[in-house]
This record gives C-alpha cells, structure tokens and sequence, in this order.
C-alpha cells in the first residue's frame, strides 16, 4: 500500500510538474525571444562581434608565441639530469604487485 502511494503521489507530481513546467518554459522562451530581439542588445551582440574580430590576430599570434614557447621548454628539458634514475627505467615491472603495507 506504501508503494502504491508513492507511485500515485509521483504520477501526480509528475502531471501537475509538467503542465506549470510547460507553462514556465513557455513564458521564459517569450520573454528570452523579446530579449533577443530588443535593437539594444543586437547593437551590443554587434559591437561584441565586431571586437572579437578586430582581436583575432593578436589572439591568435599570443597563442602561437606561447605554444613556441612551450614547445622549446620541452624540447630542451631532456638534460641528463632531467632523466630519472637508470634502476627504474630499466626496470621490469615499475609497479610490482607485492603485499602492500
């Protein structure tokens, strides 16, 4: 009998849920759609456009110098002291599968 509760309180809940939800959704999309469409915010949208652009190319170089600086801090990180001990590199199994503590 507790089960059946449950269930009908939920198909209720469910039902109620979606026909205030649907209502909601409805009411947000509106006003979310009026938003969208006020020439303020299409001039702003605009503007955000039109900066972005103008800002590509020094983006774009900024990323290029800081992936060339990467790439030389990696390619010249292999001195020899660097390297880890030659027992482990060398080793086998790096994780041997004894009793742990």
């Amino acid at each position: 009998m507790k089960k059946l509760t449950i269930l009908v309180s939920g198909a209720i809940g469910y039902v109620l849920g979606t026909r205030a939800g649907r209502e909601r959704y409805e009411q947000i999309k509106g006003m979310a759609g009026k938003v969208k469409d006020d020439p303020r915010v299409q001039e702003k949208a605009q503007q955000a456009a039109d900066v972005a652009r103008a800002q590509a190319p020094v983006v774009k170089d900024r990323i290029s110098e800081a992936a060339e600086s990467a790439k030389s801090k990696v390619s010249g990180s292999h001195a020899a002291d660097d390297l880890p001990d030659e027992s482990l590199v060398n080793q086998d199994d790096p994780y041997p599968k004894g009793d742990l503590p």
